[in-house]
């Protein structure tokens, strides 16, 4: 068996008790967009993750860290995650490793955001840099790693979450895109057996598109502790309506 997992408390959302909790991204490209995308979340979310990637100042550690402060303000004591997702983990831009921690430090030093997404996988100096700029300011880490070009073996997926977690991360994610449902069911393999025998952090898996929307709707009895609804447009294949998804999650946990 795995350790006890420590959850992760966040503006009073914690992550890896109770039922899984729910992130709706923001993807506006223009602090115009950003503050209607924000708008229309109201008591729809637990918590938000700001794309950062599709925001059109993103070269300018000044501007987003701005306009981080301006979504915290507007977002009033929901937590806020901030994630840049390069072209290489299927991203809106790609960006430099020095970029890339330049920009990830900037916001985790800012005080305005919560939790703050690292590809693990980055050039690791980089990836040394965010994690001790963000729990050096009480920032929780989001350790990820995105497929979509397939769903790796069960155990290379338990692998990589492993590492995320030797690595320092509060939390550990993995998106991998399914072919078939037999890859669906090892990704929720991967989670089950990640969960049960080596997790001491949560842990957030998903099967992408429409093959794994299950994934993303019954994680939970397999041991991940979170998932990503939308709210208008999705940023990733298979998002769900949050208020659908909620329902469904809901239903569940009742259930077990």
């Amino acid at each position: 068996m795995g350790e006890a997992i420590t959850p992760v408390r966040v503006k009073g959302v914690t992550i890896g008790e109770g039922a899984p909790k729910v992130f709706v991204p923001i993807t506006g490209t223009t602090p115009g967009a950003l503050r209607e995308q924000v708008g229309a979340l109201a008591g729809r979310t637990d918590l938000v993750e700001w794309r950062v990637d599709f925001f059109t100042t993103f070269a300018d550690p000044g501007a987003v860290v701005a306009q981080a402060h301006s979504l915290a303000e507007q977002l009033d004591g929901v937590p806020l995650l901030a994630t840049f997702r390069t072209a290489h983990e299927g991203g809106d831009a790609p960006i430099r490793d020095r970029d890339y921690a330049d920009l990830n430090a900037a916001l985790a030093e800012s005080g305005a955001i919560d939790l703050v997404d690292v590809e693990y996988r980055r050039d690791p100096a980089a990836v040394e840099r965010i994690i001790e700029s963000a729990h050096s300011h009480s920032v929780a880490v989001v350790a990820s790693n995105h497929d979509f070009d397939g769903t790796p073996e069960r155990d290379d997926l338990v692998a990589r979450m492993c590492a995320m977690q030797d690595l320092g991360a509060d939390i550990c994610k993995i998106a991998v895109m399914p072919t078939s449902t037999a890859d669906v069911l090892t990704l929720l393999d991967a989670t089950r057996v990640m969960h049960e025998e080596h997790a001491s952090k949560p842990i957030i898996t998903m099967s992408m598109g429409g093959l794994g929307v299950i994934s993303r709707l019954a994680g939970q009895v397999f041991g991940s502790a979170a998932t990503f609804g939308m709210v208008g447009t999705p940023s990733a294949p298979g998002q769900v309506d949050a208020a659908e998804l909620r329902t469904v999650l809901d239903l569940l946990d009742r259930a077990r």
